[in-house]
């Protein structure tokens, strides 16, 4: 059973340090997407009303505005007016849920997919019950046409035909050439769940979940783009690898409330080095 630290590792300097780094980068995109920064703490303050009524109510007893108002040091009037107003959390719109559901069959399912989990070429139509890419669609789901799915495939270079107008899958632009809804829905939910795991991480003895990185600085362009590569090869066949097993194991799994998620990224970047550290090199795996 998980249980929260007696004293959180942060003081309140600490942590202001902390998210300068943590939203920098979502500042970035506020201000690329035209987010100003009273839209941007609009949302913040409802947020932090939100989080105090659900998660830091006191046991048996009702949460008040008083409570949440003390809590966040929001007023109470902000508190009374705000509160009970939902915050709409980012869901897979339908043809996403269904293009991530084809994929991870197309990957998993024997049928359709070499042994190291690489997908096969598909005939577009099916011949003597044989493999194709409308059966492949047609088991996944029945509210689109097969051709209407290989259509917005092609279009968003998810897909190409060969010369012999065989399918295949092009696993380099499925999220690169997503949709917006698509890109909205991955983005939200990978960055929601690497932190959520973070944030539980450092608020629980033992921290339940794993999480950890190999991180080298102040190496050179060459040797950080050779780790990228070995890197992406090695991380896209442990994917396929877990996707196979999950696939397969759903055959007899009676079906639950659970959720599982594995993600990893890997990001090479050029950066300036302080004058004090150069020679140095910062190495090792986050503990």
């Amino acid at each position: 059973m998980l249980k929260p630290r007696a004293k959180l590792p942060f003081s309140e300097e600490g942590l202001q340090a902390i998210l300068i780094r943590v939203l920098r980068p979502l500042v970035k995109l506020a201000l690329a997407s035209g987010l100003s920064f009273s839209s941007f703490s609009a949302v913040l303050r409802r947020l932090y009303i939100e989080v105090a009524e659900n998660d830091f109510a006191l046991p048996n007893k009702p949460q008040t505005d008083s409570r949440i108002s003390l809590l966040t040091g929001i007023h109470r009037k902000d508190v009374s007016r705000y509160r009970g107003q939902a915050l709409t959390d980012s869901s897979p719109p339908l043809a996403v849920s269904q293009t991530g559901r084809i994929v991870a069959r197309w990957l998993a399912d024997p049928l359709y997919c070499n042994d190291d989990g690489s997908p096969k070429a598909l005939a577009r139509t099916s011949v003597d019950d044989s493999p194709s890419f409308e059966a492949l669609v047609s088991q996944v789901t029945k509210d689109v046409h097969p051709r209407a799915v290989l259509d917005e495939w092609l279009d968003r270079q998810i897909a190409f035909l060969d010369q012999d107008e065989y399918v295949h899958l092009d696993l380099t632009s499925i999220i690169p050439n997503a949709s917006e809804d698509a890109l909205r829905h991955y983005f939200t939910r990978n960055l929601h769940d690497h932190t959520l795991a973070a944030v539980t991480n450092i608020m629980s003895e033992p921290p339940p979940y794993f999480e950890r990185a190999v991180h080298y600085d102040r190496i050179s362009a060459a040797l950080a783009a050779r780790l990228d590569e070995i890197a992406r090869q090695e991380s896209m066949a442990l994917l396929l690898r877990l996707n196979k097993i999950a696939h397969n194991a759903l055959q007899d799994d009676p079906g639950g409330d659970s959720r599982w998620i594995a993600g990893i990224y890997i990001m090479p970047q050029a950066v300036k080095p302080e004058p004090s550290a150069v020679g140095d090199v910062d190495k090792g795996v986050d503990e």
